[in-house]
This record gives structure tokens, sequence and C-alpha cells, in this order.
């Protein structure tokens, strides 16, 4: 890899780890916010004592779209796509013990204890799982009209 290409190759990992966080971000928020509309979810600062059944969708969701975000990582991404999708997972695992550790003890309404941690347990499988989904489809067969990619994780040029 020449000089030139080095700072476009850094630049498009760093911009396809970005783009996973900003697709986790903007449909992790609206989803809630469809939900505080609702109603499942109270207000935006009011108690989430007795909504375990609500944080356990809010979990579920999370996890779905932290599966989707980290895919969406590995398929931007120029090379690797797994290691994409896993230091994705890292970010994310370091700021979830970060959200867990400025929310611990601050009120009702944060919720439970288990709803943050549940956030960071989750945080590495979920960019794994996202990972492994471009894997596959990256080594499945060829069908008619389609290319093959050269290699694993690079897109095949048009």
């Amino acid at each position: 890899m020449s000089k030139t290409q080095r700072p476009r190759h850094l630049t498009r990992s760093i911009g396809a780890i970005l783009a996973g966080f900003v697709f986790v971000f903007i449909v992790s928020l609206g989803t809630d916010e469809l939900l505080h509309i609702t109603g499942v979810f109270p207000p935006w600062g009011a108690s989430m004592v007795g909504f375990d059944g609500a944080l356990l969708l809010a979990t579920a969701y999370r996890i779905l779209f932290g599966v989707a975000g980290s895919y969406l990582t590995a398929r931007l991404a120029p090379d690797r796509p797994m290691q994409h999708a896993l230091v994705g997972g890292v970010v994310g695992f370091a700021l979830s013990i970060a959200g867990a550790v400025a929310t611990w003890n601050k009120g009702p309404a944060f919720g439970p204890h288990w709803y943050p941690l549940a956030l960071v347990v989750t945080a590495l499988p979920t960019a794994w799982a996202g990972g492994k989904l471009r894997l596959m489809q990256l080594r499945a067969p060829v069908q008619s009209g389609e290319q093959q990619p050269s290699s694993i994780g690079r897109p095949a040029s048009r």
C-alpha cells in the first residue's frame, strides 16, 4: 500500500465505524422516542421503576440494532470486516461502561441496575454477530449475475 492510499484507507475505516455508531444512535433514540410517545415508556425523565418489561424490550431492540450497526460497519469496512466490527464493539463496550457508571444510583429515571449492565454485557457479542453476518454473506455461493469479491472483506470492483 502506498503512502497516498494509507490515509484514504484509514479514513474509510474510521468512517465505517462511525457509520455503525450513527445508525445505532439514530434508530435507538428514534425507537425510544416512539415508545415514550405511545406510552410504552413513561415520559422522559420520569421514574422507570416498574417498567422492567419495557426495559427488557429496549434491551432486545438495542441488541438487534447493535447487530445491524456492526453489520453496517463490517459492510463499509475497506477490508477485515470482523476486525472493524469488533473495534466498534470495543468502543461500544467502553461507552456502555461509561454510561453505567454515569447513571449508577442517579435515581429512578435511569431504571434498575440490570439495564445498563445488560448493555455492557451485550456490546461485544452483538458486534461479533454483525461481523459474522457480513463474513457469512461474503462466503455465500455466488448467484448468477453477481460478481464474487476478490478477497474476503473487499468489495468487487465494478
